[in-house]
């Protein structure tokens, strides 16, 4: 019986092999038909890659979970566009960061991902072209939002194209055999600030160092004597550490959200978001933040998200960032757009771009 059933596996595996180089060939196709002379990232499309992706997860009826379905046919999709080279994606570094988890996440493992040690040496890097896409942290559901990332988009051309939700699972790491041996936690601001509750009930008293990144802090805990980490399972690999407790956050829906930066705006996938930034010139001035969104209530157009940053025009001066539902070249949403930017001394799209798919 249990050699029949073996069997049976070995014949599904060489179906599912064979099937595997079918759509790999597919894809070549695809590429050919478009251009000879293109690139990779030519035939990258995000809004194509969701729709593959919910459709995976609508026709699943088990026993694998749908977590794992996506996983299974984002690296699918990853291997069978790498064959000619692989997307170059910038992340904010360094290796064994919840960014690179993101990258991976979002791309599949068949891309050369690039870590760079601050936000905005990855923005240089994408619009110098120097990588295809890049990644960055843009708001914590626990902490608020990473606001570098958002003025770096005051001065920069780039585009969002994607987005990702990573659950965010911190662990306490280090060489040592028990908690009583740490002097020191060293870790992300943000990441300090998401565990402050456990630190306070476990660590009374011990010293915690922010650091430029978890990465470095997991860096520190195996260099130095007596200093422990907070980081994500994946650093506790690169930098061979114990985890000494696991998912110490003080929320249990931790999650942070990434933005995924290009050069170009894609095509609607049919579950969008869109991004924008928008200033009203005078923002003191009576009834000028209800004037932009006025727009958006009147098409039905659902605002998820907005949050005010420093123009860095002039003193006292601001612009907003909004999220909302839809693609821009959908009907309502196009038609909302077009009146706020009447009303809008700013506007531009940052980007329409599929919601993350989970």
């Amino acid at each position: 019986m249990l050699e029949d059933v073996r069997g049976r596996i070995d014949a599904v595996d060489e179906q599912i092999h064979r099937l595997l180089n079918e759509r790999a060939r597919l894809a070549q196709q695809v590429g050919i038909s478009k251009t000879r002379d293109g690139r990779t990232v030519d035939f990258y499309r995000p809004e194509r890659e969701a729709q593959v992706l919910r459709q995976a997860r609508a026709r699943n009826a088990g026993p694998l979970r749908n977590e794992e379905v996506l996983r299974l046919f984002r690296e699918i999709m990853s291997a069978c566009l790498a064959q000619q080279e692989p997307l170059k994606v910038a992340f904010l570094g360094p290796e064994g960061t919840f960014t690179q988890t993101a990258v991976l996440n979002h791309f599949g493992h068949s891309v050369r991902a690039l870590p760079l040690a601050s936000i905005d040496e990855v923005f240089h890097e994408v619009e110098a072209a120097s990588a295809d896409f890049g990644v960055v942290p843009i708001e914590n559901s626990t902490e608020g939002t990473v606001n570098h990332t958002l003025d770096r988009f005051l001065t920069s051309p780039l585009k969002v194209c994607g987005e990702v939700e990573l659950r965010i699972r911190h662990h306490l790491m280090g060489t040592m055999s028990a908690l009583s041996r740490i002097a020191r936690v060293c870790s992300h601001p943000q990441s300090l600030a998401q565990c402050r509750q456990w630190l306070e009930e476990h660590l009374p008293g011990v010293e915690q160092v922010p650091v430029s990144s978890n990465a470095e802090g997991a860096r520190r805990a195996r260099d130095e004597e007596g200093s422990a980490a907070i980081a994500g399972e994946t650093a506790a690999q690169v930098y061979g550490l114990k985890v000494l407790a696991a998912e110490i956050e003080d929320r249990a829906d931790n999650t942070t959200r990434f933005l995924v930066l290009g050069r170009k705006l894609f095509e609607p996938s049919g579950e969008d978001r869109t991004t924008l930034l928008v200033s009203v010139g005078h923002t003191d001035a009576p009834g000028a933040l209800y004037r932009l969104l006025e727009p958006l209530a009147r098409h039905r157009v659902s605002l998820t998200r907005i949050e005010s940053r420093p123009s860095r025009r002039r003193k006292w001066d601001y612009v907003f960032f909004m999220d909302l539902e839809g693609h821009a070249a959908e009907r309502h949403v196009a038609r909302a757009l077009a009146a706020l930017k009447k009303r809008a001394s700013l506007f531009r799209v940052l980007g329409s771009y599929p919601r993350a798919v989970q």
